[in-house]
């Protein structure tokens, strides 16, 4: 299980948040951001189990043991990053929901610069080695929610947050409902690449193909940085036109940041086929692992592309709430067809990690080409009409009682 279980446990704050913005019930951020901690918080303490158990968990998979003393090792000092993440997450919301970004950007830089000189410190200098790496994150993530919190309560958001209240504990149930729907949504996004690495971790030797797949997992996470933006800013931007009320604008944004980010999508796609021998040098210096994460540079060329217009469709969804029924063609498209069909290219064709990683890529095409036919058939005045009935459904009754 992910830190990024909480981020998605806070997509639910990026539909109401944004469509409340849009709406101009900026009275509603401060109740929603705090109806989120209260989610993310209970979502971590769930999570710790997982993060302090995992060695045993990963044996119980059946992965190699040495990889699963080393990452439940790894896992059991990243146990203070959950709490941040459960924190940072829903401040990131609240803060993009009202395109309030710079400052948070820059601390942000901060707090990556700072992170970069710690890891330097306990890493290079002190030989702390991967413990070394999680006190750095540790550290460095909660100088950047302490600066995040001092931001959102300094009073540069007089309308938005006007104190704790007691409000945050009404309506929860619904609020909780689209908050699972939205970590179920992405979860099963996060969990089917997961599923990948487990299965070619099942393969016979796996130590070679567990390293080459992870260098491309890694190249890909990059990449995938990019579209992250263009999916966060497609999902405020459709969020804030629908609460307002402008389903064509809400409709051509769409089309806008598809094009943008699939053209990304394509630049990076023709530079890794165009350095398919060399950009496994980026992360080892081992000639056979060069060789054989080279060999998957196809692979790797075609999910960038695929994930670039995915993101950015996922986005869209999470603007428009539309977190259980994306959830309900993930399991059709990823658990149901892709893992399946991976496994049966991967051990039944003998194909090993080239078959595993087509199912993989079916998986992603189908439930992208799904994604694009449901965008094409919206009816996007109805969806702008929902966000208001939404937005009075997760308002709960009034009077608000703040806490001194």
């Amino acid at each position: 299980m992910s830190l990024k279980a909480l981020f998605m446990e806070s997509c639910a704050l990026e539909t109401l948040s944004g469509q409340a913005v849009g709406a101009g019930r900026f009275d509603m951020l401060g109740i929603y951001l705090q109806r989120s901690f209260i989610v993310t918080g209970a979502t971590a303490l769930c999570l710790m189990p997982f993060y302090i158990f995992a060695t045993p968990f990963l044996k119980l998979l059946s992965q190699d043991k040495e990889i699963s003393e080393l990452a439940g090792k790894y896992s059991k000092w990243i146990v203070p990053q959950l709490f941040a993440y459960a924190i940072n997450s829903p401040i990131q919301k609240f803060l993009q929901s009202q395109s309030r970004v710079w400052v948070m950007t820059m601390i942000s830089m901060a707090a990556l610069i700072f992170h970069v000189f710690l890891n330097w410190i306990l890493v290079a200098k002190l030989n702390y080695g991967i413990v070394g790496a999680a006190i750095a994150g540790d550290i460095s993530l909660w100088l950047m929610v302490v600066g995040l919190v001092v931001y959102v309560t300094s009073g540069c958001f007089p309308d938005a947050w006007t104190g704790f209240s007691l409000r945050a504990f009404k309506s929860l149930a619904s609020f909780v409902k689209l908050s699972l729907a939205s970590a179920v949504m992405l979860c099963l996004e996060l969990w089917y690449y997961t599923a990948v690495i487990l299965m070619v971790g099942w393969l016979n030797n796996p130590e070679i193909a567990v390293d080459a797949i992870s260098i491309c997992m890694n190249l890909q996470q990059w990449t995938l940085m990019i579209s992250l933006g263009f999916h966060t800013a497609i999902s405020v931007r459709v969020s804030n036109e629908l609460g307002a009320g402008h389903p064509k604008a809400a409709k051509f944004s769409i089309a806008v940041s598809v094009i943008t980010s699939a053209a990304f999508g394509i630049l990076f796609t023709l530079l890794v086929l165009a350095f398919e021998n060399q950009f496994p040098k980026l992360f080892t210096d081992k000639p056979i692992l060069i060789r054989e994460t080279s060999k998957l540079a196809y692979f790797l060329a075609a999910t960038i592309f695929l994930n670039s217009i995915q993101a950015v469709l996922l986005g869209v969804a999470v603007g428009a709430g539309w977190q259980f029924l994306v959830a309900l063609i993930s399991i059709a498209c990823y658990y149901v067809f892709g893992l399946p069909a991976g496994a049966l290219l991967g051990y039944g064709f003998k194909l090993g990690i080239n078959g595993i990683w087509s199912g993989l890529l079916l998986g992603c095409l189908f439930q992208t080409t799904v994604l694009v036919i449901r965008m094409l058939q919206t009816n996007w005045q109805k969806e702008a009409l929902e966000a208001e009935d939404r937005l009075k459904t997760m308002e709960g009754p009034p009077d608000p009682q703040l806490l001194e």
